[in-house]
């Protein structure tokens, strides 16, 4: 009789296992195909849209993430910890001069090591602290051009490409009355189609320009950020220098 009970609880543990393993593949099923979907739905919208006008926009959405991918990971691997760095360089200089603090920033990434390694070589030149103090303050800019390399680009496609699917959607209306014109009679069916197939290329030009006005926002924001750093840093810079004369 234990046996028995036994067996059939476990029965109606396997078959209740079964169920919800059965339960989870219908459901990675239903999202797979609803991503099937989805990636299908995206591609007829571009074969619509006609290759020939989607095809420009498509190119200014890529190359605009491809400097966005790439300025990411340049701010990303230059933003350090500047008040580190600038300890670090300024104990350098206390135990081994000048040679050693442009040794160690010369070694350190980021733009605070660049102009404080500026600093030190001007300082051995026998400049000044007025004379440091302006190289400082041009090399930042330079730091700062660095900085921003490669956005312009960024904004040039996030101004192109809605304006080549406006361009597109107009030159599909163009045709559309063209049609029209040659037909001499309107069908609602026909004109219906040919206004959506022109305005996908608006809806995809608007898309690609709000992805990378995003992701610009961010660069933005982020190399402001490591301007203020810059700027604290320099400061830093020039008062550890004046104190070391």
């Amino acid at each position: 009789m234990k046996k028995g009970i036994s067996f059939l609880a476990v029965t109606a543990l396997a078959v209740s296992n079964f169920q919800v393993y059965a339960q989870e593949a219908v459901a990675a099923t239903e999202v797979e195909t609803e991503s099937q979907g989805f990636i299908y739905s995206l591609r007829q919208m571009f074969i619509d849209g006609d290759p020939a006008w989607m095809s420009p926009i498509l190119i200014c959405l890529i190359l605009g993430l491809a400097f966005v991918i790439e300025r990411i990971l340049y701010l990303n691997s230059v933003d350090v910890n500047n008040t580190k760095v600038v300890r670090k360089i300024e104990e350098a200089y206390e135990s081994g001069g000048i040679s050693e603090a442009r040794e160690v920033a010369t070694d350190t990434k980021g733009p605070i090591a660049s102009i404080f390694n500026q600093a030190l070589i001007r300082k051995e030149d026998g400049q000044n602290i007025d004379e440091i103090e302006k190289s400082v303050i041009g090399y930042g800019g330079v730091e700062m051009g660095k900085l921003e390399r490669n956005l312009p680009w960024v904004a040039l496609f996030i101004a192109i490409a809605p304006m080549l699917g406006f361009m597109g959607t107009v030159v599909g209306m163009v045709y559309a009355f063209g049609d029209i014109e040659t037909s001499g009679t309107v069908q609602a069916a026909d004109m219906a189609g040919n206004i959506k197939i022109s305005l996908l290329t608006t809806l995809f030009g608007l898309v690609s320009a709000i992805i990378l006005q995003i992701f610009y926002n961010y660069l933005v924001a982020k190399i402001d950020s490591i301007v203020n750093k810059m700027e604290d840093s320099s400061i830093a810079i020039i008062d550890f220098l004046a104190k070391n004369k």
